[in-house]
């Protein structure tokens, strides 16, 4: 989804020789298959948007995997750019590197100053390391790896599969399904109570270009909206763009996850960037590009 979105907003503004690869060319966990692609084709600008990525259910049931994976492919990029001379490097990581009772809205400051989500925390420790990486080359080399924290991510190219999608696309999917089926109930893990913030992955795309051209510092900078709302909000305002008109079931019993998560973007926002996709239209647009490649009929 993110690797997409850079790749349309980079050839929308003009630039032509945009190396990419995906999992059936490239295997991003092969140290040597890494070295030698950035060997052959040495980049200027690195964006380092791969990863294992999913929900909470995944990263609760396999947290073996999202570290070690998560390890092998930013230890592979990271060092491969620079050795391969790489001017620039920006590494994508995460708002759930934070702690989960972070002060609210999050500062970059409180990395580090308190206990994860358990339901996520290999994940956040694996994108935990990638940052001290790019920071460690940046102390030692004077390499210029950037590293930034998006918020929770929804747009064209997400994951809708239930087992391992993020809240946002489950619930589209869920309320899909449930309209189609003509049912008149929809469960929804959790009390609904958390708070979340959600950033269209285009906007999220137009902050990486600017930080590419404006931003060398190798302290991290959150991207988010800078606006949450609650779960239970989010799952109504997706019936509505769906047009899911049943009663929506809380399961309690399964996991909420972190209480809220709202970034603050005061250091994005000084270099004058703001969201354009307002949350409603981001959700119908992402539905209808569901509809067109995803949806069974």
């Amino acid at each position: 989804m993110v690797g997409s979105a850079l790749v349309r907003r980079l050839e929308a503004e003009g630039f032509t020789n945009v190396l990419k690869r995906d999992r059936s060319q490239l295997d991003l966990t092969d140290e040597s298959a890494v070295a030698k692609f950035f060997a052959d084709e040495p980049p200027d600008v690195v964006v380092v948007a791969a990863a294992k990525v999913g929900g909470i259910k995944t990263n609760n049931e396999y947290p073996v995997e999202f570290l070690l994976e998560n390890l092998r492919i930013q230890n592979n990029i990271i060092r491969s750019a620079f050795e391969a001379g790489a001017r620039k490097l920006l590494f994508l990581g995460s708002s759930c590197i934070y702690p989960k009772f972070a002060p609210q809205p999050i500062p970059e400051t409180a990395l580090l100053t308190g206990p994860l989500e358990p339901t996520n925390e290999a994940y956040a420790i694996a994108k935990i390391a990638g940052i001290k990486l790019c920071q460690a080359y940046a102390r030692e080399y004077g390499a210029t790896f950037i590293s930034v924290m998006p918020t929770n991510l929804y747009g064209p190219n997400d994951s809708f599969d239930l087992e391992t999608s993020h809240v946002l696309p489950a619930l589209l999917r869920k309320a899909h399904d449930a309209k189609t089926r003509n049912e008149n109930k929809l469960i929804v893990w959790g009390t609904g109570k958390p708070r979340r913030e959600f950033l269209h992955v285009d906007d999220l795309a137009s902050a990486c270009l600017l930080l590419l051209e404006k931003y060398d510092s190798p302290e991290i900078v959150n991207i988010g909206c800078g606006e949450d709302i609650t779960v239970r909000e989010l799952a109504e305002l997706i019936c509505g763009v769906v047009g899911f008109n049943g009663e929506l079931v809380w399961d309690a019993t399964k996991p909420d996850g972190t209480p809220r998560k709202l970034l603050d973007i005061t250091k994005i926002r000084a270099l004058s960037w703001q969201p354009t996709i307002p949350l409603r239209q981001g959700i119908a647009q992402t539905y209808e590009w569901f509809l067109a490649n995803r949806a069974v009929r």
